[in-house]
């Protein structure tokens, strides 16, 4: 997982977003299915292709089932692609027979075992990244055509039939995920690109029947209960409002219509949940909620840690990352004439910033 989306899916996704992408198509290896699966979710790959021991063989089965006059090969460990970079990668498909981009080599070079020994002259010398675009047929041929050992990538397929592959400008977001580190490193490039955003929340419920009352996800005894079509959650309903605002995903009556039978009674942590879902599958991160419950009846304090526990437990976030608080209108308003309870809430979200 990386910024709250599994890799495989960041390396689908921004290659699935190029509008010169007609299809994209995922190789795994043998028994991966099932978890390449829950990685991609609802993104439509067709189905997965089973690879094999080694990198080649892999991408010859995946060029077995596809078709078309161009194939991009990527590695799913650079879950960052630029659209920019696949562009420069398909204007010289015209020319040449491929192009891979690169990045020029900065340090100095030398061979090393236990020691350093003779320096390596880095005059044109670069390092080749994915994705790697290339006629198909032409791709295939070299791969039927290749004899050697197994090729760390398909440039080296490709030149040793003789084809040309054009040098285009990498860019450092392509950098290969291998080690714990690059973990590190690809989060705080992530962190880098959310933007800070903001939504407010606000409902309202009428007391009505008998109780008990559901407030943050937490039954509260009370001799009347609420008045709605689902459980009539004003604390959770006013936090989902909040999060889908901040997401810019609309309100809750959008995606949850009161004239839709099917969520008669329905527990509004679903709510809460589908909108912490949105917002996960868009990169984002909920830094904080922060709600407050307007009523005179019940008294919210016996059930304010309890309330800020299920929240955060919903929302996939730690304890401090929600506030609950409760006040009255000093008997003004509806609220304070005990006709039913109102809650406003805010919060503060973290969106990838889209180019």
């Amino acid at each position: 997982m990386l910024g709250g989306k599994a890799v495989l899916r960041r390396a689908v996704e921004a290659l699935a977003s190029h509008p010169a992408i007609a299809r994209v198509r995922v190789v795994v290896g043998p028994g991966q299915q099932e978890l390449a699966r829950e990685a991609l979710g609802d993104l439509d790959v067709g189905t997965l292709i089973e690879g094999g021991a080694e990198r080649a063989d892999s991408v010859r089965s995946g060029l077995k089932q596809i078709d078309g006059d161009a194939v991009l090969v990527h590695d799913a460990a650079r879950p960052f692609c630029p659209a920019a970079v696949i562009d420069r990668l398909l204007a010289p498909l015209e020319f040449f027979d491929g192009a891979a981009p690169v990045l020029t080599v900065r340090d100095t070079l030398a061979r090393a075992a236990e020691t350093l020994s003779e320096s390596i002259d880095r005059t044109g010398v670069v390092r080749v990244q994915t994705p790697q675009a290339f006629r198909l047929a032409a791709l295939r041929q070299a791969h039927e055509a290749w004899s050697g050992a197994s090729p760390t990538d398909e440039t080296i397929v490709a030149r040793a039939a003789g084809l040309s592959v054009a040098a285009v400008a990498g860019d450092p977001a392509l950098e290969k995920i291998t080690s714990p580190s690059d973990f590190a490193r690809a989060e705080e490039w992530l962190a880098s690109r959310l933007v800070p955003r903001t939504g407010i929340g606000f409902d309202v419920h009428a007391f009505a029947g008998d109780g008990p009352i559901m407030m943050g996800g937490v039954s509260i005894p009370h001799p009347r209960g609420l008045a709605g079509h689902s459980d009539a959650d004003v604390v959770l309903h006013a936090i989902t409002d909040a999060l889908l605002g901040a997401a810019g995903l609309g309100d809750i009556g959008e995606h949850f219509p009161p004239s839709d039978p099917q969520w008669k009674g329905a527990a509004s942590e679903r709510f809460l949940a589908y909108a912490t879902a949105l917002i996960r599958e868009r990169g984002g991160i909920i830094d904080h909620v922060d709600c407050t419950i307007i009523c005179e009846e019940p008294k919210v304090g016996p059930h304010r840690l309890e309330m800020r526990g299920r929240i955060a437990a919903v929302l996939g976030v730690r304890d401090d990352r929600v506030s609950i608080k409760a006040t009255t209108t000093e008997g003004l308003g509806f609220t304070g004439r005990r006709e039913g309870i109102a809650a406003q809430a805010v919060a503060n979200i973290r969106l990838e910033f889209s180019e």
